[in-house]
């Protein structure tokens, strides 16, 4: 299929309108963070295969395809034209091309999130402390209660002494097991600074009477006061609500849905939204993972609303489209609403308790089968009769554990002369990564290719020697990872200082367009429930 291009200028507005597209910066993770349009979601090459379906569900929207100007947007038109995407565009001059014309390429992740989070802060005035605050609160021992508002994994790598696991989306849903009255103070930390506000303002939004505040900077601003984190505490499960606390809970998403003008639909209007081939229709499932796989509505994936608002691009890839939050009593679903809507998108909530849903377990997720294997023992051999032996597996952790011998390759700097006329062995840590080598080395004239999906710990037990390069591949070479500061959560207070400092300086880079997409909702009245 030829490739139709569009340019910047056409494509900024196209940005700015109402029909749904899905603007796909296909570079590897590394490359999007150093620079990236504002409205634009990653989705590498690599793994294009098992990425894409998931971001952009429906095959007939509009995809632009951003590169560097290098040629990888074409081949990844190529491979979703062979995967049923029939409306695709490249754009023209890459990321390059973009900032030639005039646009801002933003450094970091999720910044539409973290700049959103940003203006709820300015718009709601929410209240915060800083680091040396809580740290004389907690000194005092009066009656306080500090919640961490990210995932139990973050929560586990490094934690503020004496606070308690409680993910964003379940604060206000948890809150009457976890905080003992209303006038006891609650402070919401995270690792910097969006969850700590909008967790803040996500209690605030309900009306309580105890003080709410947000830990300003979160942990990296409590390192940068010379207070010491604690590391590998395991986040405790959520307290189960009794029946009072379900009904108050019950209450209060009725009083959010009201006081926000969220919008509610039915499970017979799901599904004719679902019948509607013209528009995208995401079903999410906020709640917990533990309660996500014990039952949840068909097609719902889980989508923990505290990431979802902190990540909305890592699960979503097509701006305007519809999505539909899952719940049981509807609280947590109508807390993540307020926020996502703000954000610019069309949300309703399913007047529905997910826990009545018929399906259990995980939800199913795009595969892909390597078409010729080898078994981890023939390696040895295939090697010492002439086979060449590639790594598929992600830069850093080539670094941190390879096979003596073997070559560190990404799928979007393969050459002709990565190809060759020998047999060519790829293994690797990820099926995604070395199918997609395994795919471009054959495309790129390769006879005779086979893989071997295995780990470190796998290679040593067969007898190979395994080592590491600290600095190879080079940080130039190492796309798929963001070197930008990467190293702010381990103790590296400059990268920390540089984080904040960039995380604070996001709003003054938007333009009038991005900016007018950021709409932050206020209550129509006060109220306590």
């Amino acid at each position: 299929m030829p490739i139709e291009m569009i340019s910047a200028t056409a494509l900024k507005a196209i940005l700015a309108g109402s029909e749904e597209y899905a603007f796909l910066d296909v570079r590897e993770h590394g490359q999007y963070g150093e620079g990236h349009p504002f409205f634009c979601v990653n989705a590498p090459y690599s793994v294009i295969e098992t990425c894409v379906p998931v971001l952009v569900p429906r095959r007939d929207v509009l995809c632009i395809l951003m590169d560097d100007g290098d040629g990888v947007a074409d081949r990844v038109h190529a491979r979703m034209t062979q995967m049923g995407y029939s409306t695709l565009r490249v754009l023209d001059g890459g990321a390059p091309g973009w900032a030639a014309a005039g646009y801002t390429l933003f450094k970091g992740v999720n910044v539409l999130s973290k700049s959103f989070g940003e203006l709820v802060e300015h718009a709601n005035e929410t209240p915060s402390i800083s680091a040396e605050e809580l740290r004389g609160m907690q000194a005092a021992g009066g009656p306080l209660v500090v919640l961490d508002g990210r995932s139990p994994k973050e929560f586990h790598k490094m934690s503020l002494p004496g606070a308690q696991s409680c993910p964003n989306a379940e604060l206000a849903y948890r809150l009457p097991e976890l905080v003992p009255d209303d006038s006891t103070p609650v402070v919401i930390n995270c690792a910097g600074r969006t969850r700590s506000i909008i967790g803040a303002q996500s209690l605030r939004n309900l009306g309580l009477k105890n003080p709410v505040f947000a830990l300003r900077n979160g942990t990296q601003g409590w390192r940068l006061a010379g207070l010491d984190l604690c590391h590998g505490e395991v986040a405790q499960p959520q307290p189960a609500l009794d029946a009072a606390g379900e009904a108050l809970a019950a209450e209060r998403a009725k009083a959010l849905i009201r006081r926000f003008n969220l919008t509610t639909v039915s499970p017979s209007d799901l599904d004719a939204m679902r019948r509607d081939r013209t528009r995208t229709t995401s079903l999410l499932d906020v709640r917990t993972e533990e309660e996500y796989l014990r039952a949840h509505w068909r097609g719902a994936r889980h989508a923990p609303g505290g990431q979802l608002v902190q990540a909305t691009d890592e699960f979503l890839g097509t701006r305007n489209a519809r999505i539909v939050l899952s719940d049981d009593v509807g609280l947590r679903a109508a807390g993540t609403a307020v926020w996502l809507m703000g954000m610019g998108h069309d949300v309703y909530i399913l007047d529905a308790d997910a826990r009545t849903g018929s399906e259990t377990g995980p939800e199913p997720r795009p595969t892909v089968s390597l078409p010729q294997q080898i078994a981890l023992t023939d390696l040895a051999q295939a090697v010492s009769q002439g086979a060449r032996l590639y790594d598929a597996s992600r830069g850093m952790s080539y670094r941190e554990a390879h096979i003596d011998g073997a070559t560190w390759v990404t799928r979007a700097r393969l050459s002709v002369t990565d190809a060759g006329p020998a047999p060519i062995v790829v293994i690797g840590q990820s099926t995604d990564l070395v199918f997609g080598v395994m795919q471009r080395l054959t495309e790129l004239g390769a006879t005779e290719v086979s893989g071997c999906v295995s780990t470190p710990e796998q290679w040593r037990a067969v007898g190979y020697t395994v080592v590491a390069t600290p600095y190879i591949p080079e940080e130039a070479d190492c796309i798929d990872f963001l070197f930008f500061v990467h190293d702010r959560h381990n103790d590296n207070l400059e990268s920390a200082r540089q984080y904040l400092a960039w995380e604070l300086n996001l709003l003054g880079q938007l333009d009038v367009q991005e900016r007018a997409a950021l709409n932050p909702l206020m209550a129509t009245e006060p109220e306590a429930v």
